[in-house]
């Protein structure tokens, strides 16, 4: 295997097999990866932060004994915190911001042992779903570079899809590694909340709506990692039931007979792309001839409240990073710091009351309670991933005009003027209309996955989600393993860049 020219033909445990059984080493497979990504980054913009001396002097020091031992991995540059390199989070304001810690999460990759090579790209803060940072420029969908890999975690999947790497980081806090997975292949799922870690540096990201988890090109490949991350760390403020197995374990169960509900509608009343809709009709007919039970169903729960509550906590989050921007700076934040779209947001965050936001976040224990009891009629509720395939780059940036407005509400600070004029209801359906169907969720904390199950006519990916009782991600397992096997993605994959 000289060179390991087949690299890309093996998931992560497969990879860690072959460096286990010497038929490789590991500095084999790390320059092999490190060659891809010079390769086809620039292309296709997913590493903006390369590591490869970090990298290649962890093997120096020796590696721990994990599932990963030897595998390359790349870190999304937001949350995952590597001491010693930089931590933008797509902002210009992070752009020299060193951490002096790892973060959990990443210290828990590390002891997986895999080979951290370089940070991903990801919109400012977290916030789109697409990746576009004004600091980085646009990710590119290897599928087809016209078009966005989603967002927030785009970079990461990007990097999967294209062959860089075989996993990567990812962080979900309205379907940021779900949305991604769907549009460039992948499987994505999103842990339930508080099953993996987010401290030492933080406690309820999101008001509990963000986990961080892994882009993978198989199931076993995020079962194994979520082995090696989940529990509680020092001080956390959930702590969930353990699973009763390794996840590696379910994922060679059957799942039995499941009775599944599935819903095309979007929760926003807004339309949604044939190409969709047939993703969950196709996924629907594959189930009942697995045998399990699928019927149309969806919960008892206002749509368009929750994306309104999803977006009060969305704009006060916002304000939040801005005023701790200072900490950064050493000094007041100002419009110039942050993106256009990343200030109007944050005076938004301002204009509303504390009260205000309690109610938002009250709503999201009602929605969690309806689901609980749409579970004791369905084992899982199935939906597309999004509403519309992917957007072309540039598509979804604010137009000439709207930037204008923009600068115009910064410089004078219009927030309020903002709220009362009735434009947030307006930006929450708009904002959501490509992507209602992956917040609820992460309002309600349960686990949920995206299966690459469907390609579009233009042969671009587009996923379908699964949504499972808090704390099942055993379920969502054991299933996708089966769908892995009844119609296998991993050789779908995009033409060579």
């Amino acid at each position: 295997m000289s060179g390991f020219k087949e690299y890309d033909q093996y998931d992560g445990l497969g990879i860690a097999g072959l460096i286990r059984e010497k038929q490789v080493s590991a500095q084999e497979v790390l320059e092999e990866a490190i060659g891809r990504i010079e390769k086809m980054n620039p292309r296709i913009n997913a590493v903006i932060h390369p590591m490869y001396d970090e990298a290649r002097h962890t093997l120096k020091e020796g590696l721990p004994e994990g599932p990963f031992s030897g595998v390359p991995f790349l870190l999304k540059d937001l949350l995952c915190s590597y001491a010693g390199v930089p931590l933008t989070q797509g902002s210009r304001a992070y752009r020299n911001f060193i951490p002096e810690n790892d973060s959990e999460q990443v210290t828990r990759y590390k002891k997986a042992g895999v080979v951290v090579l370089g940070k991903t790209n990801t919109p400012e803060f977290g916030l789109m779903g697409i990746t576009e940072p004004e600091l980085h420029g646009p990710t590119r969908n290897p599928w087809n570079p016209d078009h966005t890999p989603g967002g927030s975690s785009g970079g990461s999947a990007a990097a999967v899809a294209s062959g860089m790497v075989p996993l990567a980081s990812g962080g979900d806090g309205g379907g940021s590694i779900r949305i991604p997975a769907a549009y460039c292949g992948l499987f994505g799922l999103k842990p339930s909340r508080g099953r993996n870690p987010s401290g030492p540096d933080y406690g309820r990201i999101w008001q509990g709506a963000v986990v961080e988890h892994v882009l993978t090109r198989t199931v076993r490949d995020s079962a194994a990692m979520l082995d090696a991350t989940n529990g509680a760390d020092t001080g956390a403020p959930y702590i969930i039931a353990e699973p009763q197995r390794p996840y590696t374990e379910e994922v060679t169960r059957d799942p039995g007979t499941l009775r599944i509900g599935f819903c095309t509608r979007s929760p926003l009343g807004t339309e949604v792309h044939p190409e969709c809709i047939r993703a969950v009709e196709h996924t629907a007919r594959l189930l009942q001839g697995l045998g399990h039970v699928v019927e149309e169903a969806e919960p008892d729960i206002d749509g368009q409240a929750m994306a309104r509550s999803y977006f009060i906590m969305y704009f006060g989050e916002i304000a939040a990073d801005i005023e701790k921007i200072k900490d950064v700076l050493g000094r007041k934040p100002k419009p110039s710091d942050v993106e256009g779209p990343t200030w109007a947001l944050g005076l938004l965050g301002r204009a509303y009351s504390a009260g205000e936001f309690v109610a938002a976040i009250r709503l999201w224990d009602v929605a969690a309670r309806k689901m609980g009891a749409f579970h004791q009629n369905y084992d899982l509720y199935l939906t597309p991933t999004a509403a519309f395939p992917q957007a072309r780059i540039g598509e979804l940036q604010p137009s000439p005009a709207e930037q204008v407005l923009m600068k115009i509400t910064n410089s004078l600070g219009l927030g309020r003027l903002m709220k009362l004029s009735g434009i947030v209801d307006k930006f929450a359906v708009e904002s959501l209309s490509r992507t209602p169907f992956t917040q609820l969720a992460n309002l309600t904390g349960q686990p949920a996955m995206s299966v690459p199950l469907h390609w579009t006519a233009d042969g671009l990916p587009c996923g379908v989600q699964f949504v499972a009782p808090f704390g099942d991600e055993a379920m969502l397992l054991r299933l996708a393993a089966q769908l892995e096997k009844a119609q296998p993605w991993f050789d779908r994959r995009p033409a060579p860049l």
